[in-house]
């Protein structure tokens, strides 16, 4: 039975993990004040027939805090990544110069501020979503478990445990990212 509760709490505990590191990704996606290779990670590039991300076509670099540039292994993709950076939506006007693609990446308007703190709060919820359906398969899966009630009643308060662990340190991250979209 010990081995059963272990197993249970040690892949809720992996299922909150991947919810914290889900959400760093997608934060990672926002952009706050300074250019970032990450702002562009999501692109995806017509390649060959299928659709690959702009990281395994060309090489992203950001020269300075305003500009990112992305140098395509093979000149012919410069304008199917152009097309992909605008597909991809993300507000930004690409240019080439007959060998890379350069973004400059405008400073942020308050309202844009605004719109990415919901979007970084939205995001942060869906996370803790994430955890709390973790702690309510687990408690399902110890009410399933034949065992005494003061056993039942200690594992789902390790639950409650851990799922108010990574609910803080959701918290914490996307406290973390407001204030990076919020300094000017």
């Amino acid at each position: 039975m010990e081995d059963e509760i272990e197993f249970i709490i040690d892949s809720t505990k992996e299922g909150m993990e991947k919810a914290i590191s889900h959400l760093k990704k997608q934060l990672a996606n926002i952009r706050a004040g300074k250019a970032s290779p990450s702002m562009v990670g999501g692109v995806m590039v017509e390649y060959y027939g299928s659709q690959t991300p702009l990281n395994q076509v060309a090489n992203v670099n950001t020269p300075d805090a305003r500009t990112i540039s992305i140098q395509p292994f093979e000149k012919s993709l410069i304008g199917d990544i152009e097309k992909g950076i605008m597909q991809a939506n993300l507000g930004f006007n690409p240019m080439n110069n007959g060998e890379n693609v350069i973004i400059s990446v405008p400073p942020l308007t308050e309202e844009r501020r605004k719109q990415l703190t919901k979007q970084a709060k939205a995001e942060a919820e869906d996370a803790k979503v994430g955890v709390r359906n973790d702690r309510k398969s687990a408690n399902n899966e110890l009410k399933k478990l034949d065992i005494s009630e003061d056993l039942r009643k200690a594992s789902e308060d390790e639950v409650q445990e851990l799922t108010d662990t990574y609910i803080a340190q959701i918290d914490r991250i996307l406290e973390i990212k407001e204030k990076e979209i919020m300094t000017v």
